[in-house]
């Protein structure tokens, strides 16, 4: 059996993704956690293991992984049963093409570290700040709706969770703390109420995190 240990920080989008493939997948691990808000990302302790000083980080019987993407990729691979990937290459291609609407054209600047680059750089309101992040979860969401309507049953993609709702849930709870409205894509709220029906979903879920703010 091995070891597996997830560094993480409860409100973490890129760290709730790793959480819903573990728990989909039914592997148990431990958790440390990183409190972002005050910098213990990038104590020397963590930036030994991940040099790029952000979470998820897993570690695995002495060997560590870094970035969602390559994380969830591995899981995958390790953990086969049950698949978040299709077995035919292009729709698993168009999987991967829907997690990445999020993981490269929403996330990365939308985070934490561009949120406080934006405030403290270039004296951004917290107005323009909310504007700024529902901007581009808006934009995104925009092109990932059709893909769903297209593709997608109960989930983003047929009627099994993917990998592309183990992006897809972690982005929806971010619009909704942001206030970003939702109207306008019934299929991602759908397959975003079906995911809530799932335990390891719960599981996975920010306020179910230790260290979560009541």
């Amino acid at each position: 059996m091995s070891m597996v240990v997830l560094h993480d920080y409860w409100r973490s989008s890129a760290s709730y993704r790793v959480r819903i493939a573990l728990a989909l997948k039914g592997v148990a691990y431990d958790q440390v956690e990183h409190d972002l808000r005050t910098g213990a990302q990038r104590q020397p302790d963590y930036l030994a293991l991940a040099p790029h000083g952000l979470v998820p980080a897993l570690e695995v019987d002495g060997m560590v992984l870094i970035e969602s993407p390559a994380i969830l990729e591995w899981i995958e691979a390790r953990w086969p049963r049950p698949p978040l990937l299709p077995a035919d290459p292009f729709e698993a291609a168009t999987v991967r093409a829907m997690a990445a609407l999020i993981a490269c054209d929403i996330h990365p600047i939308a985070n934490l570290r561009v949120l406080d680059r934006l405030r403290g750089e270039f004296g951004a309101s917290d107005a323009q700040v909310r504007d700024w992040i529902v901007h581009w979860i808006t934009q995104g969401f925009a092109a990932l709706e059709p893909l769903i309507a297209r593709h997608g049953g109960l989930f983003a993609f047929g009627d099994a969770p993917t990998l592309a709702d183990c992006y897809l849930v972690p982005q929806v709870y971010n619009a909704e703390r942001f206030g970003v409205d939702l109207v306008a894509h019934p299929r991602l709220r759908t397959v975003a109420a079906a995911a809530a029906t799932l335990p390891a979903f719960a599981r996975a879920h920010p306020q179910a995190q230790p260290g979560a703010a009541a």
